[in-house]
């Protein structure tokens, strides 16, 4: 096959398809487009191995290599422990459980805010006169549930 004036062997078409993909995946990393490479890696193996494929049997290996690869790839991430040090690294109110904060408006009816940091948080409760020092018992999204402290 000529491209850009050189003769190019299907097998190295495809590992040089292959590099591009592993390159995008390094660039945009999504764990998924590495898949994509290995399976253009394996067609230039076969491409080179039995030179002189139909295109079309390249690419429906190519397909078939890469579903088989995509479906490994799930089935190892799906097993594999993904547990993390910080299971609450993302979600900021459940990590204000248990700490202890000011009233900055009186809760009132059961609504109010809160000081944590310096930032003011809506908060649900018990009647709390500003000034009051209360406990953070749980969080719905961004209200924050509270009780004397």
């Amino acid at each position: 096959m000529m491209l850009l004036g050189v003769a190019w062997s299907d097998g190295a078409l495809w590992f040089a398809a292959a590099l591009a993909l592993v390159i995008a995946e390094m660039l945009a990393p999504g764990f998924f487009l590495i898949f994509l490479g290995a399976g253009a890696a394996s067609v230039g193996i076969i491409a080179l191995i039995v030179p002189g494929l139909p295109l079309v049997v390249e690419a429906l290996m190519f397909a078939a290599l890469t579903g088989a690869l995509v479906a490994l790839g799930w089935r190892w991430y799906r097993q594999s422990d993904r547990s993390s040090a910080d299971p609450l690294l993302n979600d900021r109110a459940a990590r204000l459980v248990g700490k202890r904060v000011v009233v900055c408006e009186a809760i009132v009816d059961g609504d109010g805010r809160v000081t944590v940091g310096d930032g003011a948080w809506s908060a649900t409760g018990p009647d709390a006169a500003v000034g009051t020092t209360v406990r953070i018992v749980g969080a719905d999204g961004s209200v924050l549930r509270v009780e004397p402290a």
